[in-house]
């Protein structure tokens, strides 16, 4: 579910249901061309869709953070503890093309880094990977 298709009257009744937190990262730096931005975005996209389809109803994805800079694991563990605050037991970053270190970011429970996945695992399980990792973050 998309943050933007929730009410406050929505997110009263679904907020038991809807538990898990997903923000999406781009990972773009400023030199990309629009044509490069837009397949940027189409792979996170296309790797989104690897937790949205199969966990749809449990999990809310909120906006994307499209550019990176310095600073950028301190200001993802500040929202993963707001969103946590806010009422989402779990947070989970996800990332086709970006550079993130989960190290740096331990107020998010998962981090998946799909560039990275790619070097460790068969393109093909992937999605097999990722889908295993968020139900064991649930059974925890």
């Amino acid at each position: 579910m998309k943050f933007s298709e929730m009410t406050q009257d929505s997110w009263a009744e679904l907020q038991l249901y809807l538990d898990t937190c997903l923000i999406p990262f781009t990972g773009l730096t400023g030199n990309h061309s629009p044509a490069e931005a837009t397949e940027a975005l189409e792979r996170l996209r296309d790797f989104l869709d690897l937790i949205e389809v199969p966990f749809k109803g449990r999990v809310m994805t909120y906006p994307a953070f499209h550019f990176a800079f310095p600073e950028m694991s301190m200001a993802l563990n500040t929202i993963c503890e707001q969103l946590k605050r806010s009422g989402f037991k779990y947070v989970v970053i996800m990332t086709s093309d970006g550079l993130l270190d989960k190290d740096k970011i331990s107020s998010a429970d998962l981090v998946f880094n799909r560039s990275q996945l790619v070097e460790e695992i068969d393109e093909a399980k992937i999605a097999g990977y990722v889908g295993e990792k968020i139900r064991e973050m649930w059974k925890n």
